[in-house]
Formats: structure tokens, C-alpha cells, sequence
């Protein structure tokens, strides 16, 4: 087994994840991707992340189970026998408005995006509390903080991706483990470009910065929260949204 630290990624194929995955690669670390489909994609992060001269390996898991949570963290610890950074990116948006949105919606949502975090961070602490050393980074969104229309069940459950993220770093603390968020705002992803080009321009004209994100400015920031730099941080959502939610 390498003596580089292995780091956890959940919905680590494309987008944010995938960004997520090959900066941290970068950094030197061994990356254990998670994925629900889209195998293909997986795969081919898995092998850019091996070009950077790391090991990567790609694991498919259903984060809305506990019991999937569980045997995902089994297996990764199997295969490289620690982790110490783990990014909950795994995520996904039903957006309508709350007079159409369905049981269904709400709690698909809350089932991925805050279950789900919730699950994989209650595994993941206990190998961490044990090696009294570790990352967790949450990927919430700044919606979390202003709220969106369209967005109740995406909103709640990326401001439950916060409030977990401040208690947890609480708990964890006494144990030099780090707990912290990063609230993306609007990122150029495959989700984002399916958007018409009118929703687009307005969402551009509420950001200062008046352009899209990239998933590197989101990965960048998880790379900080993950390395050695960032011991004295924890407890905080940091912003990556060209000053939309200032």
C-alpha cells in the first residue's frame, strides 16, 4: 500500500467531482472515486488521475444507502488502508416550483444530497477518529445560504450540508479533524449548460464578477481545505461564487 494520503471523493466523474479528483491528484494523493452510473467517465478520471502518477480507483455506490455508505468505506480502506481527506460531492437538483414538487422530489433530493452526506461523513469519521488525523469537505452551494426559487428541496438540503458541517466540526475538533464547506455558485457544468440561454444571462447579471465559475475554482479550494495548510481552519463554508451571495 502507498504511503500517500488516499483521498475520498463521492460523485467523482464529471463536473466538480472530476475537477475535484485530478487537483488532488495533483497535490499527490491518492484518489477513491465514487459513482452511480456512468462508468465510462469514471474510468477515464480514474486514468487521468493515474497519468498525474497517483493510484485511483473507482467505486460504484449509491449514497442515499446506508448500508451502501457502509460497505463503500469497507472496500476503499481494503484497497489502500486509510483515508484522510473525504469530499461529499455526490449530488443532485429536482427544481420546480413548491406548488408542483412532489414527495418524490423533496426527498430524492434530501436522500442524495444531505443523507447521503451524512452517512458517508459518519463512516468516514470513525477510521479518522482512530488515526486522530483527517479532512472532510462538504460541497454545499450558496443557495444554501440565500435560497432560490425553484430550489426549496435542492436549498434545504445543501443548508443541512452546512449545519451538519458547523456540528460536526465541533465533534471532531479535539482530534485535529477539520470539517468545512464549500458553497459553489454558478459553475460551468454539464447541469449548468443544459440551461436556456435568457436563465443563463440572468443568473449572470446577479454575480459581481459577471461570468460562470469553473469546476477548477471549486477544486482549487477543496485542494487548500485538504493539504497541510489549512490545519486551523475548520467550521466554515468559504464562498466560490464570484460574490453572488455577498
Amino acid at each position: 500500500m502507498s504511503d500517500r494520503k488516499l483521498a475520498l471523493v463521492t460523485g467523482g466523474s464529471r463536473g466538480i467531482g472530476r475537477a475535484v479528483c485530478l487537483c488532488l491528484a495533483a497535490q499527490g494523493m491518492d484518489i477513491a472515486l465514487t459513482y452511480t452510473g456512468g462508468k465510462e467517465a469514471a474510468d477515464a478520471t480514474a486514468e487521468e488521475c493515474r497519468v498525474l502518477g497517483v493510484t485511483a480507483e473507482c467505486f460504484q455506490a449509491d449514497v442515499r444507502s446506508s448500508e451502501a455508505c457502509a460497505e463503500l468505506v469497507k472496500k476503499v480502506t481494503a484497497s489502500f488502508g486509510r483515508i484522510d481527506v473525504l469530499v461529499n460531492n455526490a449530488g443532485i437538483t429536482k427544481d420546480t416550483l413548491i406548488m408542483r414538487m412532489s414527495d418524490s422530489d423533496f426527498e430524492d433530493v434530501l436522500r442524495v444530497n444531505a443523507f447521503g452526506a451524512f452517512y458517508m461523513m459518519r463512516e468516514v469519521s470513525r477510521i479518522m477518529l482512530k488515526a486522530r488525523r483527517g479532512r472532510i469537505i462538504n460541497i454545499s452551494s450558496v443557495v444554501g445560504l440565500t435560497g432560490n426559487a425553484g430550489q426549496v428541496n435542492y436549498s434545504a438540503s445543501k443548508a443541512a450540508v452546512i449545519g451538519m458541517t458547523k456540528s460536526l466540526a465541533r465533534e471532531l475538533a479535539s482530534r485535529k479533524i477539520t470539517v468545512n464547506a464549500v458553497a459553489p455558485g454558478f459553475i460551468r457544468t454539464d447541469m449548468t449548460m443544459k440551461m436556456d440561454e435568457k436563465t443563463r444571462e440572468a443568473i449572470l447579471t446577479k454575480i459581481p464578477l459577471g461570468e460562470m465559475g469553473r469546476p477548477e475554482d471549486i477544486a482549487e479550494t477543496v485542494a487548500f481545505l485538504a493539504g497541510d495548510r489549512s490545519g486551523y481552519i475548520t467550521g466554515q463554508v468559504f464562498c466560490v461564487d464570484g460574490g453572488m451571495a455577498m
